[in-house]
């Protein structure tokens, strides 16, 4: 937890009527006593409603069903942007971000949306599967252990990341190709995960603050994790874990359209 709040506090430091009715037509004066033999027939449609209304269960019912139908699109589509990141679109224009903007992608990548925390989880379970490291056991408490160490490294890498972008100007969104085609696109965000655009937003530059980001929060797990770790080695698997995650992150960001179709968000 400690670890935690300091990366976020580094994070946050790089970047200080209806139309009126008309009357109806008066009836003709009936005599005393006199009666109509003859009731007047319901307007079209409101004989069915009578019915409906006359059956709460049904009416209550069919509320519940469109409710939960629309709850689960909700869900749905909100679900649809818990992979990809902050990025661009492919006939959007990238602009050079304010400092005001870079805070806002850090806490989204970092703290406020499901994606950061689901993406800790899935992590924490392949660790969990492998067992490593083995003196955190297992069950919900390992798995515990396993997700906290996860995501005190991913805050310690973000918040990294993000005050060294901030320094040299870089860009920290994913563009979308604007090419066409699985090969050309799927080379797009690979070639993205290892560079990045400065500050003009036109020449591409080397990802240093990202992959130092990720080095150095590597570095810094060694000080929580049981056993004896080299400092050098877990800061180059991080880095390695971040060409691999990166990459497929991006591979989703790009193809996030054609993801979302197939699961019937518009």
């Amino acid at each position: 937890m400690l670890v935690m709040v300091c990366g976020v506090a580094v994070g946050l430091g790089w970047a200080q009527g209806s139309e009126p009715g008309q009357n109806p037509p008066s009836s003709p004066p009936q005599n005393p006593g006199q009666t109509n033999e003859k009731e007047i027939p319901d307007a079209p449609g409101e004989s069915k409603k009578k019915q409906e209304n006359g059956n709460p269960v049904q009416t209550v019912a069919g509320m519940t069903v469109g409710a939960a139908t629309a709850g689960l699109r909700k869900a749905r589509d909100w679900e649809s942007g818990w992979i990809a990141g902050e990025y661009a679109g492919r006939n959007r224009t990238l602009v050079t971000l304010t400092r005001e903007q870079r805070e806002e992608i850090y806490l989204r990548q970092t703290l406020t949306t499901p994606e950061a925390y689901m993406k800790r989880m899935f992590g924490a379970l392949i660790d969990q599967a492998r067992g490593t490291p083995w003196q955190w056991g297992g069950g919900w408490g390992g798995y515990g252990k396993r997700f906290a160490s996860r995501e005190g490294q991913f805050v310690a890498a973000n918040s990294l990341a993000a005050w060294g972008n901030a320094k040299l100007g870089y860009e920290v969104r994913y563009d979308q190709c604007k090419c066409q085609g699985l090969w050309p696109r799927t080379r797009h965000a690979f070639f993205r995960n290892l560079v990045t655009y400065d500050r003009s937003e036109e020449h591409l530059r080397p990802q240093w603050a990202l992959y130092g980001g990720a080095f150095g929060a590597g570095m810094l797990s060694t000080a929580w994790k049981p056993g004896s770790h080299s400092v050098f080695a877990e800061g180059s698997q991080a880095a390695l874990e971040q060409v691999g995650w990166g990459t497929l992150l991006n591979f989703f960001t790009e193809f996030s359209r054609e993801i979302n179709r197939k699961q019937g968000v518009k």
